[in-house]
């Protein structure tokens, strides 16, 4: 673990780390009542009730559990990378890492926008299912705590390692929409999050002091 991490307790890791197997996997295991709260389709409620068992052809604007944990999961990802962008943008030490936090900060709020208008059309309420939950890639009220008391070199080694996880994560569970999920506008949006995170990470591994607080 790197040394500006905080420790996440061993239940809360145990459950994010089931909640993005579950997505890695197409499945809507791991945090289920974000998903089982989802109302049903007509068509699923239909496959439900099948005696045969089979499956009909649903719309391309059918959620799936699948959706409904992305969307969910991948909103407060975004508001909580935000706030500590909003600290790098002002209080970074290297100039360089202050433009990339305000580059960041403008596409992840231009995301939220994508996402909240998903949420809407999906029917899905706009609070944050996982308030408290430690996360990974998620940022937390504790590493909020830990930038605001942090200064010059440290607190730029900690935005690097923070952000560069909450990238590497959201673009892992956005490429398990893309592959699993079943809502065109939901994989089409999962698709432009993983270009996104693509090239901020390499943009990010070439800014000053990355190589040293990255390893």
């Amino acid at each position: 673990m790197n040394p500006v991490s905080l420790p996440l307790p061993p239940l809360r890791r145990a459950a994010a780390l089931v909640l993005l197997g579950a997505l890695a996997l197409g499945g809507a295991a791991g945090c289920s009542t974000a998903a089982d709260s989802a109302p049903r389709t007509p068509q699923e409620q239909a496959q439900e009730s099948s005696p045969t068992g089979t499956t009909t052809p649903t719309s391309a604007s059918a959620s799936t559990a699948t959706d409904v944990g992305w969307v969910q999961l991948m909103t407060p990802m975004n508001q909580q990378a935000v706030k500590l962008l909003t600290l790098a943008a002002t209080r970074a030490a290297e100039p360089r890492v202050r433009d990339f936090a305000v580059r960041l900060r403008t596409g992840q709020e231009a995301e939220l926008d994508h996402l909240h208008g998903l949420l809407t059309r999906m029917g899905l309420p706009g609070t944050d299912v996982h308030a408290g939950h430690d996360m990974p890639g998620m940022v937390t009220v504790r590493d909020l705590e830990a930038a605001r008391a942090a200064e010059g070199p440290a607190f730029d080694r900690l935005v690097l390692v923070q952000i560069r996880d909450h990238l590497r994560q959201s673009a892992q569970v956005s490429r398990s929409e893309i592959t699993s999920g079943r809502r065109a506008d939901a994989r089409e949006l999962a698709a432009a999050l993983v270009t996104a995170r693509e090239a901020s990470l390499a943009e990010l591994e070439r800014l000053p002091g990355a190589g040293r607080a990255l390893g």
